[in-house]
């Protein structure tokens, strides 16, 4: 350091005076805390979102998802599209983590086939919020759907019950099983 760095230094601070002792140093300002769970979710649906899918049952959804196992009769299908069946119970996804919304989507499935119901509303949203990639839910959740034994058909819902992002679901056993 020069002579004149140091008088410049030295008249920069003649003012300054020692903290007393005791006092605390200011640190820095703590975060403002975030959920770790909620985070974590949000970090799976994006992780899903940008993975590619090798189902081609995932990829031909389209707008409408519709579904009836073999020996269910068109006429069935037709009143479960048209909203003929009374709703009994239903479940909302919206929010939650592919994980778990296939846990909360079988104990729900589950439960109104053990309870003896026939319909149930299944809530998956639309995907607006999904990105480029589009309704990761609803397009996991017709897989499912497809898969579980107490499912006899699912269809979109009507409009006024929230149409393609939402279905209904008709539930009872496959025969033969």
């Amino acid at each position: 350091m020069s002579e004149d760095d140091e008088r410049a230094f030295r008249a920069a601070m003649t003012d300054v005076r020692r903290l007393p002792a005791g006092t605390p140093r200011p640190g820095a300002p703590k975060p403002a805390p975030v959920a770790r769970f909620t985070r974590a979710e949000q970090l799976d649906v994006l992780k899903e979102s940008l993975l590619p899918t090798t189902d081609p049952a995932l990829l031909d959804t389209g707008e409408e998802i519709v579904f009836r196992r073999p020996g269910v009769r068109d006429e069935v299908l037709r009143r479960l599209r048209r909203g003929q069946y009374a709703v009994e119970s239903e479940i909302d996804l919206h929010g939650l983590g592919r994980h778990a919304a296939h846990e909360a989507l079988r104990a729900f499935i589950t439960d109104a086939a053990s309870r003896g119901l026939s319909c149930v509303r299944v809530i998956h949203g639309k995907g607006r919020g999904s990105g480029p990639r589009g309704p990761v839910l609803k397009h996991v959740v017709n897989h499912w759907l497809r898969r579980m034994d107490d499912v006899l058909a699912f269809a979109s819902a009507r409009p006024v019950d929230g149409g393609t992002g939402a279905a209904y679901v008709l539930l009872g056993r496959p025969r033969g099983r």
